[in-house]
């Protein structure tokens, strides 16, 4: 048992140190609001990393997998992280944090983008879509 809790802090230590680590890189070359959503991630992913520190593997793995998400540099002409990489971040960070139960964590855009997911499915057809092709009530004119 001391071992196993021993792997679960150095494994927790390792993921913040990255998510640090990276968001030091990006202070260097980020201002404004996208400083900002930067600062923001890395808040809610520490708090992700620590929250599912004794949760199951598969959680772990996915708070894993956007800690890695975010933390992955996309160099382009010496810039470190353009803010279209950022908003893909968040989209990643935002899926894990609701999959988990943690919608406390969500920036203001997540919280919309989620509230729009529960009103409206993907699947859902338009209201006027009338019935599907190949129905007998489709006239064949």
């Amino acid at each position: 048992m001391a071992v196993e809790q021993r792997n679960v802090e150095r494994g927790t230590d390792v993921l913040i140190r990255k998510v640090d680590s990276h968001l030091a890189a990006v202070r260097a070359g980020l201002r404004g609001p996208e400083l900002e959503l930067a600062e923001r991630l890395a808040r809610c992913l520490r708090e992700l990393v620590v929250s599912t520190a004794h949760a199951s593997a598969a959680d772990r793995g996915q708070v894993r997998a956007a800690v890695h998400y975010f933390v992955l540099r996309r160099e382009s002409q010496g810039r470190l992280l353009s803010v279209r990489s950022l908003a893909a971040a968040e989209r990643v960070v935002h899926r894990v944090a609701r999959q988990l139960g943690r919608t406390d964590l969500l920036t203001e855009s997540g919280r919309q983008g989620a509230a729009l997911d529960t009103r409206t499915p993907a699947h859902q057809e338009p209201p006027d879509a009338g019935p599907p092709a190949g129905s007998p009530a489709r006239s064949r004119g």
